[in-house]
């Protein structure tokens, strides 16, 4: 879905009249910071993921030990 400038004028003209010249940047702002905290939260379940995986990839190639056998003496 390509955006053509005369779209984006469009939507800018109708965002002028349905919320006038005052309250248009303080309409941006609030966009803007949303748009920001949703990146950052997103962001930061992609991280949480890798470092799942990551655990998940250490857990697994830990080897377990196997304990020594005791050696019961017969007296």
């Amino acid at each position: 879905m390509a955006v053509t400038p005369v779209s984006l004028i469009v939507i800018a003209v109708v965002a002028l009249i349905i919320f006038g010249p005052k309250k248009l940047p303080q309409f941006g702002r609030a966009v803007g910071s949303t748009l920001k905290e949703f990146k950052d939260a997103t962001k930061g379940l992609a991280e949480d993921d890798e470092e799942d995986d990551k655990v998940k990839k250490d857990d697994s190639s830990v080897s377990k030990k196997e304990e020594p056998k005791k050696i019961e003496s017969e007296a």
